[in-house]
């Protein structure tokens, strides 16, 4: 048995020993109770998906699911995704995508790639123009980011979820914090923070000011999406480890933190959450790029990231095939995400 079979084997192994400890402990229907629970903490957005299908890429069974997880930034201290969202779940103009990533599951569920947008790509957003990619979130929400994410990659979106900073950091607090490596140090001069080579453990707060950072890093922003998906790979080691799986006080807290925070498409149950989790405790290959990217430019007096729309468009096509290791694989471009800037 290979290292990636055993590690496979293993991360089974956990999320049936959990359930089981959960099992036990409960009671079969102190654990329905638990589960309807949850369910009822979901807050679904019933508009994030597209009303019609006009110009939208046809489903295409057998291809594998898609997923765009977004982290919004209101500017303001109140929760605006998950339960404690004050008002409306998007108001317009007053929030826009921090973080845009497709995350690819393939059909077999053994294989995960998780592409990063550039917050500031110059895109076609439908019925607006050119524009920024994130302000496709702020003039007309989910749906609207969903067509122009499609439109750039000529991928169907299946599910939409999208969690803000504070929910953010309680997820991270809710698995008692993540641990990351940082190549060198560097100084936010913004945050006034010096974060310190070496391996740091993050608390919640700490892991929001660490995934925000982009002045003082040489890649600026495009730094910054490798600190996220380095962040992001480390909540997903530390929820499938033994340390989270076989205690069920932690599985129960972040099960509610997750719950709690995030804002999810109409059609996302518990049901099918739970069973991305074992599908992500049975992945061999865990993949992170960032969408391609040409150079940084001047539009309309901003400054903009230009997206090589030629290496879109193969990478596009790979995610559409379901083939996109391989497309990571010919074009070696998968973020180290082990140690960062």
């Amino acid at each position: 048995m290979g290292v990636s079979s055993m590690r496979r084997a293993l991360r089974l192994l956990l999320i049936t020993a959990a359930v089981g400890i959960l099992v036990g402990a409960c009671g079969a229907g102190a654990l329905y109770m638990f589960q309807t629970s949850l369910d009822g903490d979901i807050v679904r957005l019933p508009d994030a998906l597209p009303a019609t299908e006009d110009d939208r890429p046809p489903p295409e069974p057998g291809v594998g699911e898609n997923w765009l997880l977004v982290g919004t930034d209101s500017r303001s201290e109140e929760a605006t995704t998950g339960e404690d969202a004050q008002g409306e779940l998007w108001r317009p103009g007053q929030q826009r995508t921090d973080t845009i990533m497709l995350i690819h599951l393939s059909e077999g569920r053994n294989r995960v790639c998780v592409i990063s947008i550039p917050r500031d790509s110059w895109v076609t957003v439908p019925g607006k123009g050119k524009a920024k990619i994130n302000a496709a979130f702020s003039w007309g929400g989910p749906a609207l980011l969903i067509r122009t994410v499609e439109k750039l990659t000529g991928v169907r979106i299946d599910h939409y979820a999208a969690i803000d900073f504070q929910g953010f950091a309680s997820a991270v607090d809710a698995i008692g914090g993540v641990d990351v490596d940082i190549a060198e140090t560097v100084h936010d001069p913004y945050r006034k923070v010096t974060w310190q080579a070496g391996r740091r453990h993050l608390d919640g707060e700490q892991a929001l000011l660490f995934v925000r950072q982009r002045a003082g890093l040489p890649g600026g922003d495009l730094d910054r999406i490798k600190r996220q998906q380095a962040l992001l790979n480390s909540v997903a080691d530390k929820v499938l480890s033994a340390e989270t799986l076989t205690n069920p006080v932690k599985v129960n807290n972040l099960l509610r933190a997750l719950t709690r925070s995030f804002s999810v498409d109409a059609k996302v149950t518990t049901g099918m959450l739970r069973s991305r989790m074992i599908d992500l405790a049975g992945v061999d290959s865990l993949d992170y790029v960032t969408m391609p990217v040409e150079r940084t430019g001047t539009r309309s007096g901003q400054s903009v990231v230009l997206l090589d729309l030629p290496e879109v468009r193969a990478l596009s096509a790979a995610v559409q095939d379901d083939r996109v290791d391989d497309y990571v694989k010919e074009h070696d471009s998968g973020n180290a995400v082990d140690t960062v800037r």
